[in-house]
């Protein structure tokens, strides 16, 4: 897959303490092409701007910078470090308790030539169609969030350095300034018409024997269904393997507590139909998937069921997170349909 050879490639060639730039390398069926320049990835703190192209550090696509959002990462393992017998009664427990620290991400668009090899749904960003139909979702496509430690940043001189159906809609080529791309007008009130169920505002992490999960829930909107309220949440969820040892996912046990009292347990084989193996050559799986209640909140926990190559398996903890609503007022088929 791409992203093994450009971890391989890429990463001996950014050293911490230079800024020298390197020619970008990638992996294109079995050869490799040169696709930029190499840039020294910014510490955390120091944003990108709209219009950096970069790759991406684990998947290995090629992408470009829509915006930033600053999200409040609530990090398990970090707190666990720092009191190891409160996170033992914090399982399915999803208050503030695990301290929330500010975390740049970014939202882009990925170079549709990359979208056939990456473990990752390039049509995970989805949003509610009309009011008429409660359960009608449509997926944006090309779209990811993206943490700023995940980013590699590059130049390229190519006037279309990604192929991307919304890249000429959202994006302007100034070559005098840097990045040598600006927000185009359609872009801006993209964004602020779309706020609402595009904003990254919570992410939470745990890791149990070496697979970090990461989730990330999105609220969708409200509809009205058999004189009911429907209140709909997307949740983006990365596994990612940091040991040695090659895993399977081979089921998921979900639960979910709503505001209303109710508590539903899900279980099934997989995820989205897969059973991803996460192996240090492959070390990354990426989906989304989506969650309603007849309440205006609630909250989700669960583990996934990892199995050794020699047969044996364990539990790995899905992080608690909340389902939070806000004022939803955006129709964003509008615009995509213009």
């Amino acid at each position: 897959m791409a992203f093994s050879v450009i971890r391989l490639i890429l990463k001996p060639l950014i050293p911490k303490s230079i800024s020298v730039q390197k020619t970008c390398i990638r992996c294109v069926s079995t050869r490799l092409a040169e696709v930029g320049i190499l840039e020294t990835p910014r510490e955390q703190g120091k944003a990108y701007d709209t219009g950096q192209l970069f790759l991406h550090k684990i998947f290995g696509y090629r992408g470009i910078i829509l915006f930033p959002w600053l999200a409040h990462v609530y990090d398990r393992d970090t707190a666990a470090k720092l009191d190891d017998r409160s996170l033992e009664d914090q399982t399915t427990a999803v208050g503030k308790e695990v301290k929330g620290k500010n975390h740049m991400y970014y939202q882009v668009l990925i170079d549709a030539r990359d979208c056939p090899h990456i473990r990752a749904q390039t049509e995970a960003v989805t949003f509610l169609g009309n009011q008429d139909n409660s359960r009608a979702l449509y997926a944006i496509p090309g779209l990811d969030y993206v943490a700023h430690e995940d980013i590699l940043p590059y130049t390229s001189p190519e006037v279309t350095p990604i192929q991307h159906e919304l890249f000429d809609k959202f994006l302007l080529h100034e070559p005098d300034t840097n990045p040598p791309f600006v927000a185009h007008d359609t872009l801006n009130a993209w964004q602020e018409k779309n706020h609402p169920w595009l904003q990254l505002s919570d992410v939470h992490r745990e890791s149990t024997e070496g697979i970090r999960v990461t989730v990330i829930p999105f609220y969708m909107g409200c509809r009205e269904a058999q004189q009911t309220h429907v209140y709909w949440w997307r949740y983006c969820v990365r596994l990612e393997n940091r040991g040695t040892e090659t895993v399977q996912l081979r089921e998921r046990h979900w639960r979910i507590f709503s505001l209303s009292g109710t508590l539903e347990t899900v279980r099934g084989r997989g995820v989205v139909g897969q059973e991803p193996v996460l192996s240090p050559e492959q070390p990354a799986f990426q989906y989304s998937s989506h969650v309603s209640l007849q309440a205006p909140s609630g909250h989700m926990w669960g583990t996934y069921k990892m199995e050794r190559r020699d047969g044996t398996s364990f539990d790995c903890k899905i992080p608690p997170f909340s389902l939070e609503s806000k004022s939803d007022d955006s129709s964003p088929h509008q615009f995509l349909g213009s």
